[in-house]
């Protein structure tokens, strides 16, 4: 194996990280690849304490990955942690990822078979299926979206806030949302010095990712958690860098919900209300 390939981790699976395309098939790493694996494993070091933190409170840990794509962030999870988690604890933990295209979830079932992943399970459903859904358990303790594109981080966030899950990490990628919704509306408020903040179409980009991000923190602290906001690795990495972690814990909800109502109306996107629901 090529002396490139010293970032891999004692006990990694060779064999995954060549399905991945991380590693080709003669062992050696690319610089793409090496900067996906960074990121990754940087992800990892967030979410290792919460993983460790819930094993020992409960004993197993149920981990669900939306919008989970070739379900790259579930498979190193499981490769990094919950394999060795799984030999521990007879199996107890389970990562199921969901994912709305049929064949990428048939992919995904036939690695994970041909690994021995057996913890892992990929279902081809909706959120609003998977919110309701026999083959998910009913409590769901960590909840995971990595570079879920456009409105799939909100779908992830409403599953995870009806589950009520313990934790919620999210990488957000491409919102389009509201800077759309931004610059549809841009006439009817051209009274508002605010406007000349997205008044450009690069600004009404940027900005409407930058509220899309600020509308979902909100949001999730209306439901009582607490809610943290870093970078996930160095802007030379990925342009889409913008880590959230949050815990439930049961914190008031009130004042954060009308935060929420206030930036909506202020910005003149009260439309998508639904969007950024806040239960009763």
């Amino acid at each position: 194996m090529s002396s490139k390939t010293h970032e891999i981790r004692p006990n990694q699976s060779v064999e995954l990280l060549k399905e991945l395309h991380i590693l080709t098939r003669d062992g050696k790493m690319n610089q793409d690849s090496r900067r996906k694996l960074k990121q990754v494993y940087h992800l990892f070091q967030f979410i290792e304490p919460l993983l460790k933190e819930l094993r020992d409170e409960r004993g197993a840990v149920t981990l669900v990955d939306h919008g989970a794509g070739k379900s790259y962030l579930g498979f190193i999870l499981y490769d990094l942690f919950f394999k060795e988690f799984q030999a521990q604890t007879g199996g107890a933990s389970h990562i199921y990822g969901i994912e709305t295209r049929e064949e990428l979830v048939a992919k995904s079932e036939e690695l994970a078979a041909r690994l021995g992943f057996t913890g892992m399970s990929f279902l081809n459903l909706s959120v609003a299926d998977s919110i309701t859904s026999d083959r998910l358990p009913a409590r769901i303790d960590v909840v995971t979206a990595l570079h879920a594109c456009n409105t799939a981080t909100d779908d992830a966030l409403r599953f995870a806030l009806e589950k009520k899950a313990k934790y919620i990490v999210v990488v957000p990628c491409c919102q389009a949302e509201v800077a759309g919704v931004l610059r549809q509306n841009k006439g009817k408020s051209l009274g508002n010095a605010l406007t000349e903040i997205w008044r450009h179409p690069l600004h009404t980009r940027e900005f409407g990712s930058q509220i899309t991000n600020v509308l979902r923190c909100l949001q999730i602290e209306a439901h009582g958690y607490q809610v943290s906001v870093t970078e996930l690795v160095g802007w030379e990495h990925s342009m889409k860098n913008e880590l959230i972690i949050a815990q439930y814990k049961d914190l008031p909800r009130r004042r954060p919900a009308e935060r929420l109502n206030e930036v909506m109306e202020t910005l003149g996107i009260e439309e998508l209300k639904e969007r950024f629901f806040v239960s009763a």
